[in-house]
């Protein structure tokens, strides 16, 4: 088990480092018994602290959790509460997925752009359509079932994710719909 500790801006010490170690260790030995990686990043908002946590389990999928609080290590007991509750949720399907994957996910690297948004100088046309590019990222797609898709939105707590169907090996993307329910765009 790799842990990345960090703190943005701010100093993190030994006593925190081992206590997160620890109740981290804790959380995966109910959970996973396979070596997964464990990047948990302290920052500061205002007189809030903020804890992130992403765990990358062994079959190539995320889960992540952000809490805040006003003392440090109730900001990390809030992140490490909702990512035991999510493992706790997964725990069966996890375990399913184990057993019919032997080697985990496939990435496939792919270019990520930003574009910038609309300005808000007034009604002005703009000179041309094409949007500007304010920044270009290798980003990185996984190859999955779509079970496994919408479990991985889940566990990442993500609004869409884009994956290739190992069934059809093409793209696809699944959502969560506003009134709740996971779209599943199959082109």
């Amino acid at each position: 088990m790799r842990y990345q500790i960090t703190g943005k801006q701010i100093d993190i010490g030994e006593a925190l480092q081992t206590h997160v170690k620890n109740e981290m260790g804790v959380i995966f030995d109910k959970y996973s018994n396979r070596p997964t990686d464990a990047q948990v990043t302290f920052s500061k908002s205002a007189h809030e602290y903020v804890c992130e946590v992403t765990v990358h389990l062994s079959t190539g999928l995320n889960c992540t959790a952000k809490d805040k609080a006003t003392e440090i290590y109730a900001a990390f007991q809030g992140a490490s509460e909702k990512i035991d509750k999510q493992l706790r949720r997964y725990k069966r399907r996890l375990k399913d997925h184990h057993k019919d994957r032997s080697q985990p996910v496939e990435l496939f690297g792919v270019s990520s752009y930003i574009l910038a948004g609309e300005s808000d100088t007034g009604a002005e046309e703009p000179d041309s359509l094409q949007p500007i590019i304010v920044a270009e990222m290798e980003t990185q797609i996984p190859s999955l079932s779509v079970g496994e898709a919408v479990m991985q939105m889940e566990l990442a707590g993500a609004p869409v994710l884009v994956f290739r169907n190992e069934k059809k090996d093409g793209v696809n993307v699944v959502y969560r719909r506003e009134d709740g329910n996971i779209g599943w765009i199959d082109p």
